[in-house]
């Protein structure tokens, strides 16, 4: 029998017969790797198990602790859920798509005569499991586009044959485990008996296509994991990240609200949200001066030709709203580097000027749609403390690497680990193929420089340059995309922007475009999450409440709560008629760092006993000496 040579990803090479399966392959390594092995990428591509490989080829094997086998893992789950619905609800529901998503998978589908509700999640669980117990193998075939269409059509699956038509392929292919059929490209695990752990875990609505104009989907959210183990680690995470929640704390320490009398997307903030906001931006201006940045302020509105100059007309005006003003059209800015721009072609510059550093704490409006809104996360009217830096070419590899040590510092500060992804050009953009490949290499560059680990993010830049987006790491091993530096000639192109440089000739600068925390709105969420509304004692928006025992202490209470507050502690007083413990628990719920007990101990000793929001007590002290206790606490951060 003729044999075929395989490599396997360590570099090593094995004989097999003509028509080995990586099934096979991974038997013929160990039984342990064969039951971790979901999938197989094969010359580069992903393949179910089964396929026979007939040529010499590189395989590598996809187990179940890659991101890949997980979503195998998962998208075969997507299936089996599919299947159980249709067998429970009829030929009255259509089935769309099931992709995997980050820890666990969705399946979107279409009934006009039962609305899924949570309820529905056991009896759902219980058919898949039976459906795991007869151990269905999934069964990939391929099929002309007009076969598949004709089959769909005959199941009643409209949704499936408008996929394939808007494909515009000659063939597609199928997977068919039992009686259930679907239109996929795979690959899938052998049979729906690999799966052990899975759990149905929330419905919500979904436009067909992501189009507002188009039909209503039921999308029921699960997820899937190699064990019952892991899945109740898993399911753990999900309590704690509902009860912190930054949309239920928000009301619960009435920090800030939504109005639809107001428009959806758009922050209300109140007294203590406000604050604390209020702090962020304060700590970030100091932050900025320190570093040689000058703070700048652009107008919220700029002519319409301005943003066609830039390139944002073309390539971003789908996300921009535009007003008009005595008959001249405007558009509201999605962000700030065209003011900062005018700022620096306002008056020559010579190469002893660079870099000019502009800081903006600016508010911004990009036109979201309604479905994708998030609480303080996704907002339509948001304020970024945005920068851009412009300098010489030369100086460009400083420039970024100050920025990254800005970012590890700060976040240091917050307790977040963070992770970098470089990405680069995407198709729609504007610029010369040596500008932005200058661009990439310098980011590129600074990242390797300064030794930190990165991954590379192909396509995903913005339409002007590459960038380095910062991704953090909360409490709850949660990733969100923050800070970004991002890398840009083709601006200052357009704007003409020029300096003087030492030979007495123009020179074009290079423009960094960079974010810190990013967002305002969106980095008090995850705080908020981060930290589940029990805020570090320098940024809570109260620091102290000064509670009573009884009447008799009120005169003293007031006085003290007015001698903190002109030493610049932020608190509060509760001299309400109710009983000790009852005021305490109030200031537990608001997760204020410090209760203030004022006794006729406290009262005639001219003292306070500070109670942690955890319950630990201090011992007595006077205000003063409180007073030097929040600030000492609080000076690492001024």
């Amino acid at each position: 029998m003729s044999q075929i040579s395989i490599q396997l990803p360590d570099g090593s090479k094995r004989e097999y017969p003509v028509g080995i399966t990586s099934i096979e392959i991974a038997r013929s390594i160990g039984e342990g790797l064969a039951r971790q092995t979901v999938a197989a990428r094969i010359d580069g591509e992903l393949k179910d198990l089964n396929i026979a490989i007939n040529s010499d080829s590189t395989v590598e094997l996809i187990t179940l602790s890659s991101p890949d086998g997980l979503e195998v893992y998962r998208h075969t789950a997507a299936h089996v859920m599919a299947q159980a619905v249709k067998e429970l609800f009829g030929q009255d529901v259509q089935v769309t798509i099931g992709p995997a998503v980050d820890n666990g998978f969705y399946y979107d589908f279409y009934c006009e005569t039962h609305i899924f509700t949570p309820e529905d999640f056991d009896k759902i669980e219980a058919r898949m499991k039976e459906l795991v117990k007869q151990n269905l193998p999934l069964e990939r075939s391929e099929m002309s586009s007009a076969d598949a269409v004709a089959l769909f059509k005959e199941m009643g699956e409209n949704f499936k044959v408008e996929l394939i038509e808007d494909l515009g392929v000659e063939t597609v292919s199928l997977y068919r485990q039992g009686d259930f059929v679907d239109l996929c490209r795979g690959p899938h695990l052998p049979s729906t008996g690999r799966l052990k752990a899975f759990k149905l875990t929330s419905v919500a609505g979904a436009y067909w296509r992501g189009d507002e104009n188009r039909q209503m989907l039921q999308r029921i959210y699960a997820t899937a994991f190699p064990d019952k183990k892991q899945l109740k680690a898993h399911l753990q995470r999900l309590e704690e990240a509902r009860k912190r929640d930054h949309r239920k704390l928000g009301k619960e320490l009435d920090l800030f609200s939504f109005s639809e009398e107001a428009g959806a997307g758009l922050v209300i903030w109140h007294p203590k949200g406000a604050m604390l906001r209020t702090i962020l931006e304060d700590f970030e201006r100091r932050e900025h001066l320190r570093r040689g940045y000058d703070l700048v302020q652009g107008p919220q509105i700029l002519r319409t030709d301005l943003w066609k100059k830039s390139g944002h007309y073309e390539n971003y005006r789908e996300n921009m709203y535009f007003t008009e003003v005595e008959g001249q059209s405007f558009g509201i800015k999605p962000m700030n580097c065209l003011a900062h721009m005018l700022i620096y072609k306002s008056k020559m510059r010579s190469y002893r000027d660079l870099p000019q550093r502009y800081f903006e704490l600016g508010t911004v409006h990009r036109h979201e749609k309604s479905g994708v809104l998030h609480g303080l996360t996704r907002v339509r009217g948001f304020t970024q403390d945005d920068a851009h830096i412009l300098c010489m070419p030369e100086q460009l590899d400083a420039e970024i690497k100050g920025v990254l040590r800005f970012v590890q510092e700060v976040m240091g500060i917050f307790g977040f680990e963070f992770e970098m992804e470089l990405s680069t050009r995407p198709e729609k953009s504007i610029g010369s193929d040596s500008d932005w490949e200058q661009a990439t290499s310098a980011l590129l560059g600074a990242l390797k420089d300064s030794g930190l680990p990165y991954e590379i993010n192909e396509g995903d830049g913005a339409f002007y340059g590459p960038k380095i987006d910062i991704k953090l790491k909360d409490a709850l091993d949660r990733y969100w995309q923050c800070a970004t530096i991002q890398c840009d000639f083709t601006l200052p192109e357009r704007f003409d922007l020029n300096y003087v440089g030492r030979d007495g000739g123009k020179h074009r600068p290079v423009m960094l475009h960079r974010v810190i925390l990013g967002s305002i709105e969106r980095f008090v969420g995850i705080l908020i999450e981060h930290y589940s509304g029990s805020f570090p004692l320098w940024i809570s928006p109260v620091q102290a409440v000064v509670i009573n025992v009884t009447d008799n202490q009120l005169e003293y209470a007031e006085k003290v709560t007015a001698q903190l507050r002109e030493a610049g502690v932020r608190v509060q007083a509760d001299v309400r008629n109710e009983k000790l413990g009852f005021k305490i628990r109030e200031a537990q719920l608001q997760k204020i760092p410090y209760m203030l007990v004022i006794g006729d101990k406290e009262m005639e000793s001219g003292t306070l006993t500070p109670r942690f929001r955890t319950g630990e007590n201090l011992e007595p002290m006077t205000p003063d000496q409180f007073c030097d206790f929040v600030h000492e606490e609080c000076k690492k951060y001024n």
